[in-house]
């Protein structure tokens, strides 16, 4: 057997699971916590408004909240309502890579209340509807249905 370079140290469980935050479409990995779309409606006005501007309709970075139809493969065409397939992806994503100065600085609150926030702008809950880690993952996209499976077995 090849001897090793001898690099690095043996990582331990505890650290791993600070980076294993990994969320699955059908919510497996969420964490506590709760958040409607009024709290997001607060937390977006504070943190998410300078780049994606009012009611996220959009800014310096993307719309969040557009009910255009998806009429080709521009990424530019993609929307949160019109392609996203999974509810728990925004909130995987809002999660690892959000706010752009600040990733992994929410709380799981300030998260579950923005996903309820965009999702609720979208149309896709109500207004008042809770989101959790029950909750998130019974929203159906729109766009759910219209991928095509690469590896099912993975699901």
């Amino acid at each position: 057997m090849a001897e090793t370079p001898d690099l690095g140290k043996p990582i331990d469980e505890a650290a791993i699971a600070a980076w294993d935050i990994s969320i699955l479409p059908d919510g497996t990995g969420l964490p506590k916590g709760s958040g409607t779309p009024a709290q997001g409606a607060l937390v977006y006005a504070e943190k998410c408004v300078t780049c994606h501007g009012d009611n996220g309709k959009g800014g310096l970075a993307g719309a969040l909240v557009s009910d255009r139809e998806l009429a080709g493969i521009s990424a530019a065409q993609k929307t949160i309502r019109n392609f996203w397939p999974y509810s728990t992806t925004i909130f995987d994503f809002i999660r690892r890579a959000m706010p752009f100065q600040m990733p992994r600085s929410l709380t799981d609150d300030e998260v579950y209340a923005l996903t309820a926030y965009i999702l609720a702008e979208n149309k896709l809950i109500g207004g008042n509807d809770l989101m959790n880690a029950q909750t998130l993952p019974m929203v159906k996209m729109p766009n759910r249905d219209n991928f095509i499976i690469r590896f099912p077995d993975r699901i």
